[in-house]
């Protein structure tokens, strides 16, 4: 059998100028353009850079996101813990609100996933327009690559928009990928202005136009949280964690002049 990664690399897969490793096999680019990688982080060092990445304080659902449960491990590797401390669980977000904003692109994370019910792993885009009314998710959508509630071969995929109350409209997809609770995996998105394609370790799992598909520009967030969604828990042996080898966001260039080449549509249907 001829894995996804390498059927895309007979396939003249657009493999981007970039030493970093491991390196990342992108979708095909479209006869004259190239993939550019624009935004990253390989976490190495020994602390967070702050200038790419906000960490929220406050409660979330059952725990509360604290920069206490956010470290480097000096191994190339974000960790995001939930521990409990005083009767409270302890969890966090990172994500680049204020500091990198998008649109279109392919937006991929490498990640080992936690090992404890209980709480849930994220690797996710947000914007604060998810919040207005009407137009659909075109003026702003929660984009959910990756959820991960359950510890199982079960990850979760999902759209939000039009706010979180009465008018709320989302769509999901649940892929079953055997073994992704073991060592490391790539989650990704390839957002164009069309389209939504989803991945896991380089294999489609989920198309959508649903929403009609955001047109404006998100900020990346990595968060843990605790809920009953993922279980009890009580029944976690914690301190549990999460690791995030890297993320990477690529755009789509013209192959002689450089410049981007996916464009807003209206934001009218």
């Amino acid at each position: 059998m001829i894995h996804a990664w390498c059927m895309w690399l007979l396939l003249g897969a657009g493999q981007a100028e970039t030493n970093l490793q491991p390196p990342d096999v992108l979708p095909p680019a479209p006869p004259g353009q190239k993939w550019r990688l624009l935004w990253h982080d390989e976490f190495d060092g020994q602390q967070l850079d702050r200038s790419k990445w906000d960490i929220p304080e406050g409660p979330r659902r059952d725990g509360f996101w604290s920069a206490k449960a956010v470290l480097l491990d000096g191994k190339g590797h974000l960790v995001i813990q939930v521990f409990e401390e005083g009767g409270k669980y302890y969890d966090a977000c990172v994500r680049t609100k204020g500091k990198f904003e998008h649109t279109f692109g392919f937006y991929v994370a490498r990640i080992q996933l936690q090992r404890q019910p209980g709480h849930w792993s994220a690797f996710w885009l947000h914007t604060e327009s998810v919040n207005r009314i009407g137009n659909e998710g075109r003026d702003g959508t929660e984009i959910d690559i990756m959820e991960k509630p359950w510890l199982d071969d079960r990850v979760q995929h999902a759209l939000h928009w039009d706010g979180y109350g009465k008018h709320h409209r989302s769509a999901g997809h649940v892929s079953r990928v055997p073994g992704v609770m073991e060592g490391f995996h790539t989650f990704a998105l390839d957002w164009r202005p069309e389209e939504y394609v989803f991945y896991i370790d380089g294999k489609e799992v989920w198309r959508t136009r649903a929403g009609g598909v955001c047109q404006v520009p998100v900020y990346i967030k990595l968060s843990d949280e605790v809920g009953r969604w993922a279980g009890d828990i009580r029944q976690a042996k914690l301190p549990d964690q999460f690791l995030v080898d890297y993320v990477r966001v690529y755009e789509l260039v013209d192959a002689q002049t450089g410049q981007p080449v996916l464009k807003p549509k209206p934001l009218t249907p």
